[in-house]
């Protein structure tokens, strides 16, 4: 099959479906419309799993969320902190060891390391969509690569 281009892909439905961590959701990317749609892991129709099955060149599965990924991410940004103390209290919420609450929320008071955390995690989302778009050799209409 050749180098698809051209594609209209919704970019917030993929970016959704790459943050997705419901293992009951399945999400897939019908590249011949550009269209993402999901189904629940153990939807009953016979009919849709077989189509799914029958064409896996246009129906591909995206791959759901990566906790491991974040994990990494997470600790690499709590290491970059400069604020002794926050990071202290961060890498305590982190491990799970006391009741502090998710790093969101105790971000909340730090504004600007919360966008730092935010921009992180948007441009390891990008990445790692873009890998997964370039592994199925597709390349988005409007997207130069």
């Amino acid at each position: 099959m050749g180098v698809m281009r051209d594609m209209e892909i919704v970019w917030d439905d993929l970016l959704e479906a790459f943050e997705n961590p419901d293992p009951e959701m399945v999400y897939f990317l019908d590249r011949q419309t550009g269209e993402v749609f999901y189904v629940p892991a153990d939807y009953e129709d016979e009919g849709f799993w077989s189509e799914i099955e029958a064409d896996q060149e246009r129906y591909l599965s995206i791959p759901c969320f990566d906790y491991d990924q974040e994990r990494q991410l997470l600790h690499e940004f709590i290491q970059g902190i400069g604020n002794e103390k926050l990071k202290a209290v961060l890498n305590r919420a982190f491990t799970g060891k006391s009741p502090y609450g998710r790093l969101d929320e105790i971000l909340s008071f730090y504004p600007e390391e919360l966008e730092r955390l935010a921009s992180i995690k948007e441009q390891l989302l990008a990445t790692r969509v873009g890998q997964w778009l370039e592994e199925h050799d597709i390349y988005p209409a409007g997207d130069t690569l």
